[in-house]
C-alpha cells in the first residue's frame, strides 16, 4: 500500500461496567417496545405464583378437615385445580416471555448489525472485526435473559416473596422471627457473591471476543497460514483465547452455584429451625399442627420466590457486561445514514480539487499530508506515483471521507465534500481498492453489488471490456457461480477485473483505481488499459499505479514524496524535469520509450 499504514490502537476496555444509572437505561431502550408482552408475562407468572401461595393454605384445611373427621373431596379437588391452573398459567407465562425475550435480541441484533455496517473506517480500525461480532452474537445473546425472564423474575419473585411472608406472619409470626433470622444471616453472604459473577462473566465476554478475533485473523489469510505451516501456532493462540474464556465461564458459574447453594442451604435451615421451634409451640398449644404444617409447605414455597431473586440478580450481574458492551458499540462514531437506496448519478465528469491538505490517521501519529494541493479538471486520467508511503492511497480515502482532512479542503465539483450528502458523494464514486476485495455468494451479485438490477446488455459489454467474458463461459454455472469466501475460487488478476467490472457497471462520474491492475497478466493488463482510457473519454480518472502502460496514458502525473506534492506534469515532462521521477522512472521500468506501451512491465 503506497500510504502510510495507522496501525489500529489497542480497543478500549470492552465491556466496561456502566453506572448503574446508566446500565438501566441502556436496558431499558431494549425492552421498551416490548413492555406490552413482558407486561403480560409478568401477569401470567403472578398469577401462576399466587395460585401456588394458594395450595398451602388448602393444605390447612385438608389437615383441619382431617382432624375434624370432615369431608375431604372438595378440598382435593380445589388442590388439584390449583395445581393444574397453576402449572398451565406459569407455562403460558414463561412461553410468552421465552417468545419475547428472542424479539428483543433479534431487534437488538439487527439495530446493532446496522450500526456497525455505518461505522467509520477509524472505528472499524480502533477494534478487531472479531470482537465487533462477538457484540453481536455472544453478546446479545446474554441480553435475552436480562432483558426480559430475570427483570420479570425480580419483580414477581418480589412480590410472590412479600405475599408469602405476609401470609406466614399470619399463620404465626414467632415462626417467621425465626425463617426471617436465618435467611438474613446467611443470605447476607450473597451480597459478597454478586460483583464476582458480574466480573468473572465481563472477562468470558471479552475472551470470546478474542476468540472470534483470532479466527478472523486467521480466515482472512488462510492461504498465508498454510503455506507458511502457521496451523499448530494459529491453534494455540485460538485454544488460549477458548481457555482463557473457559476459565473465567467456568469461575462465573462457579460463584453462580455458590449463589444458589447458599439460598438452598437458607431454606433449609430454616426448615430445620422451624421444625425444631414449631414442634415445641405445637406441643405446648401455642399453634395446631395444621398451622405447623402450612407454615412448613409456604417455608418450601419460598425456596421459589428466594431462587427468582437470587437468579434475576445473578443474570443481572453477567447481563450487565453484555449491555456496557453493546452500548459501547452503539456510542461509535458512525456515518449518516443515507435516504432510501444511493441515488442514479448522471452527469458531466467530476473534477477534483486538493487545497492545502493537511491528514493524519490520529492525533498521536504524524502527518500524512502535509499541505498538498493540486487539480484535477472533469474527464481524462490523472495518476498518482512516489514512494511508499508518500501518501498516494490515502488521497482515495479522503475524496470518498473513509477518513477527514485535519486542515485544507477536498473539493469535488468545486464543493467540500463535508458539504456533500455522504450517499450522493459516494453514488458519483467508482472505487476498486488496493487488493480488489470480492464477497462471498455469486459471480453476478459481486458485479451488481454497487449498481442492483443493470440490463444484461450493458453487463455483457463490461465482462467483454474487461476480459471476463472467457472467464463466465468457463464457470460451471456462469454469473450464478458462487466464488467463494472472499473469492477465493478466482485468481488475484480475475478478482481484480471483476472489481473493476463492478465500478464501471455504476458509470461513476469519478473513477478512483488503487493500483488495479497490479496482479494481471500482460495480455489482460493490455486490455484493461484501454477500457480505461475508454472510460476517461466519459469519467474523470484517478489512478495510483507503477506500470508503464498506465502512467503514460495519464493526461498528467501528480508526484508525491512525503505527503507533498512534488512535481505535476507528463511522463515526458516528468523524466526530463524531475529526478525524483526520473528515478522512480529508472528503478520501475517507467523510462521506457514513450510509444512502447506494450513493453513488459515490472
Amino acid at each position: 500500500m503506497s500510504t502510510t499504514s495507522a496501525r489500529p490502537a489497542p480497543p478500549s476496555p470492552a465491556g466496561d461496567r456502566l453506572p448503574a444509572r446508566e446500565t438501566w437505561r441502556a436496558l431499558y431502550a431494549h425492552i421498551r417496545p416490548h413492555r406490552a408482552p413482558i407486561a403480560l408475562g409478568a401477569l401470567l407468572s403472578l398469577v401462576g405464583a399466587v395460585t401456588g401461595l394458594a395450595q398451602p393454605l388448602a393444605a390447612k384445611e385438608l389437615v383441619d378437615r382431617l382432624g375434624g373427621g370432615g369431608s375431604i373431596t372438595s378440598v382435593l379437588l380445589l388442590l388439584t385445580a390449583l395445581v393444574v391452573l397453576g402449572t398451565a398459567i406459569e407455562a403460558l407465562g414463561s412461553y410468552l416471555l421465552n417468545r419475547t425475550a428472542e424479539s428483543v435480541v433479534l431487534a437488538a441484533r439487527s439495530r446493532l448489525a446496522a450500526r456497525l455496517l455505518r461505522l467509520r473506517i477509524p472505528e472499524v480500525e480502533r477494534i478487531q472485526p472479531g470482537d465487533l461480532l462477538s457484540r453481536v452474537t455472544s453478546d446479545t445473546t446474554l441480553l435475552r435473559q436480562v432483558a426480559t425472564t430475570s427483570m420479570v423474575s425480580a419483580v414477581t419473585g418480589s412480590l410472590t416473596l412479600v405475599a408469602t411472608l405476609v401470609l406466614m406472619a399470619r399463620l404465626d409470626p414467632v415462626l417467621l422471627g425465626v425463617t426471617l433470622g436465618v435467611i438474613v444471616l446467611i443470605g447476607g453472604s450473597l451480597a459478597l457473591v454478586m460483583p464476582r459473577i458480574s466480573k468473572a462473566a465481563k472477562r468470558a465476554q471479552e475472551s470470546v471476543g478474542e476468540i472470534a478475533s483470532a479466527l478472523e485473523r486467521v480466515f482472512g489469510a488462510f492461504r498465508t497460514v498454510k503455506a507458511s505451516g502457521a496451523e499448530a501456532r494459529e491453534t494455540r493462540v485460538v485454544e488460549e483465547a477458548a481457555r482463557t474464556a473457559w476459565r473465567h465461564g467456568v469461575r462465573a458459574a462457579g460463584w453462580h452455584a455458590v449463589a444458589g447453594t447458599t439460598t438452598g442451604l437458607a431454606v433449609q435451615v430454616s426448615f430445620l429451625a422451624v421444625l425444631g421451634v414449631g414442634g415445641a409451640r405445637v406441643a405446648s398449644g401455642a399453634v395446631s399442627v395444621s398451622t405447623l404444617v402450612a407454615f412448613l409447605l409456604l417455608l418450601f414455597y419460598l425456596i421459589d420466590p428466594v431462587s427468582r431473586l437470587v437468579d434475576a440478580v445473578a443474570q443481572y450481574q453477567v447481563g450487565s457486561a453484555a449491555i456496557a458492551r453493546i452500548a459501547e458499540a452503539e456510542r461509535m462514531e458512525t456515518e449518516p445514514a443515507g435516504d432510501g437506496p444511493p441515488p442514479v448519478v448522471q452527469g458531466p465528469p467530476a473534477s477534483v480539487v486538493f487545497d492545502r491538505v493537511v491528514f493524519r490517521y490520529r492525533p498521536e501519529l504524524p502527518n500524512v499530508h502535509h499541505g498538498v494541493s493540486f487539480s484535477v479538471p472533469g474527464g481524462g486520467m490523472t495518476a498518482f506515483v512516489g514512494p511508499s508511503g508518500a501518501g498516494k492511497s490515502t488521497v482515495f480515502s479522503l475524496i470518498e471521507r473513509f477518513h477527514e482532512v485535519s486542515g485544507g479542503r477536498v473539493l469535488v465539483d468545486g464543493r467540500d465534500v463535508r458539504d456533500w450528502p455522504l450517499h450522493e458523494l459516494r453514488a458519483a464514486i467508482g472505487y476498486v481498492e488496493q487488493d480488489a476485495p470480492v464477497l462471498s455468494g455469486t459471480l453476478r451479485e459481486n458485479l451488481l453489488f454497487a449498481v442492483g438490477d443493470v440490463d444484461e446488455e450493458e453487463v455483457r459489454e463490461v465482462l467483454a471490456r474487461t476480459r471476463l467474458t472467457e472467464l463466465v463461459e468457463r464457470l460451471p454455472d456462469g454469473l450464478e457461480t458462487v466464488v467463494g469466501h472472499r473469492g477465493s475460487k478466482l485468481s488475484g488478476g480475475e478478482r481484480q477485473r471483476v472489481a473493476i467490472a463492478r465500478a464501471l457497471l455504476r458509470r461513476p462520474r469519478l473513477l478512483l483505481l488503487d493500483e488495479a491492475t497490479s496482479q494481471l497478466d500482460a495480455v489482460n493488463e493490455l486490455a484493461l488499459r484501454d477500457a480505461v482510457a475508454e472510460a476517461a473519454r466519459t469519467t474523470t480518472v484517478l489512478v495510483v499505479a507503477h506500470r508503464l502502460s498506465t502512467v503514460t496514458l495519464a493526461d498528467r502525473i501528480v508526484v508525491l514524496e512525503a505527503g507533498r506534492v512534488r512535481a505535476v506534469g507528463t511522463h515526458e515532462e516528468l523524466v526530463a524535469g524531475d529526478p525524483l521521477y526520473g528515478e522512480l522512472a529508472a528503478t520501475q521500468f517507467l523510462a521506457a520509450p514513450v510509444g512502447n506501451a506494450d513493453a513488459p512491465t515490472a
